[in-house]
């Protein structure tokens, strides 16, 4: 598998440390709100990437991390009157509700920084003693400058960083690109005793302790939104590799921006949507559905128009797996895989070796589906259709795809009416058939006439 490497911008042959073991982590949300539909795209994307190097017979340790502590929390906090854990603790679990609605795994681990602040003060300390980091008015600083190859993620040089970057000027810095790993204790807010006094951690330096912490010195692959290169990422391996003195992670991920109606998502402009506001109106599979239908590198749009044509995409799926398993039901027993699986599975493979095409192995699955659909017009024997129906659904699976099943049954006076309109047709009383028809329409039941006998479907 090539992966595009932020670090070197080009794509790559992945090789893990260990063999068949590969170290991901991955930054997780700010937990003081739901999350928003820009947060679902890093958490649909690689949780495919973990989902197909799982497939392929790697094992992957994912970790991904909970920031419950931070000023959004604490704004968050002061305004409703309660604790910043109160606040972590009901996001959190709004988070897992959002999560499962979108099929994502749960990590191997999900630390948070509030359960993790010794590891945080351990890399600190190390820094300030190998003369990187500086304690100024309970505060400790990063020194920026005393890493050569600070800006290598962003390959930008650090007088660009430097103009473009937002820096708050203090007198108690010793540089404008120096940044926070501790922050002295303010009043009425969490604190935790440390070497500087009482204070809480900086952002940045809590991935780096987590991801050292639960996956060691050096990792396969971080991966996270294009918004985190700089000065997040950046941060993370300054520290990281000046406290450890070897390289950070190997492979650098990032997913590309979202637009809403073809403008930057943003709360100023209005068109900025929750995960849970957009599910309650289309479910959460057409969510996860946008999010890996174009390369993750690439930016993608959405719009209510999108959203309907991915509900339709997933129809069309659902349909073919339902037609699959009706044809199994009536089909007669015998007879093989039919070629074209191989085929579409190989198609598939091959869009995700090549820095993971989810959009390419989409379009091997919809190849699949309409040769799935040829075939059954065509009788097949059981199975065919057995094998079929078995690719179709590992190959989704990879992608966290079609996992909404629900098994339909009918009651007896339905199946009486299905009967008595097989007779009819049987009989040549075509008006009577229409009218048992008509009649199961207006109950909701839809019928369709097949070479392997009368498919029905729910409304």
């Amino acid at each position: 598998m090539k992966i595009f490497n932020t670090l070197t911008r080009q794509k790559e042959e992945l090789k893990p440390i260990n063999d068949n073991e590969i170290k991901i982590y991955a930054c997780g949300p700010t937990v003081y709100n739901f999350i928003h539909i820009g947060n679902a795209r890093p958490l649909c994307v690689f949780d495919c990437l973990r989902r197909y190097l799982e497939w392929r017979g790697n094992k992957v340790i994912f970790v991904q991390n909970f920031t419950d502590i931070d000023d959004k929390l604490i704004n968050k906090a002061n305004e409703e009157g309660i604790t910043v854990k109160s606040v972590a603790e009901r996001y959190i679990k709004e988070f897992w509700i959002d999560s499962k609605g979108l099929n994502i795994k749960n990590a191997t681990v999900h630390p948070k920084a509030t359960e993790n602040i010794d590891a945080i003060i351990d890399i600190i300390s190390s820094l300030q003693e190998k003369g990187y980091a500086y304690e100024s008015n309970g505060d400790v600083y990063f020194r920026s400058k005393k890493f050569e190859e600070y800006g290598k993620l962003s390959h930008q040089p650090l007088e660009d960083l430097e103009s473009g970057a937002r820096v708050n000027v203090s007198e108690i810095k010793e540089d404008s690109m120096d940044f926070c790993m501790w922050k002295s204790a303010k009043p009425d807010e969490p604190f935790w005793e440390s070497p500087w006094g009482n204070g809480r951690p900086g952002w940045h330096i809590e991935c780096s302790a987590m991801a050292g912490r639960y996956l060691g010195k050096t990792i396969d692959i971080h991966c996270g939104g294009q918004d985190l290169i700089f000065p997040h990422h950046e941060n993370e391996i300054a520290q990281s590799e000046c406290a450890n003195g070897c390289d950070f992670a190997h492979y650098w991920m990032h997913n590309g921006y979202i637009n809403v109606d073809n403008r930057k998502m943003s709360k100023s402009l209005g068109n900025f949507f929750t995960v849970r506001e957009v599910a309650e109106k289309f479910g959460y599979e057409p969510i996860r559905y946008i999010m890996i239908s174009s390369q993750y590198r690439s930016p993608i749009n959405y719009s209510m128009e999108i959203l309907e044509q991915s509900k339709s995409a997933l129809e069309r799926l659902y349909n073919c797996r339902d037609g699959l398993k009706f044809a199994i039901s009536h089909a007669t027993e015998g007879g093989n895989a039919p070629e074209f699986l191989e085929t579409r599975k190989q198609e598939f493979i091959t869009a995700m070796d090549d820095d993971l095409n989810t959009a390419d192995a989409l379009a091997a699955i919809f190849s699949l589906a309409r040769d799935i659909n040829i075939m059954i017009a065509n009788a097949p024997l059981k199975s065919a259709c057995e094998s079929a129906l078995s690719m179709l659904d590992e190959l989704c699976d990879v992608l966290g795809l079609l996992y909404n099943t629900k098994e339909e049954s009918l009651d007896s006076m339905v199946e009486g009416l299905i009967e008595q309109r097989a007779a009819a047709r049987k009989s040549k009383d075509f008006a009577a058939a229409d009218a048992i028809r008509d009649r199961l329409k207006e109950m909701g039941i839809t019928l369709e006439d097949t070479p392997q006998g009368v498919k029905w479907s729910k409304n």
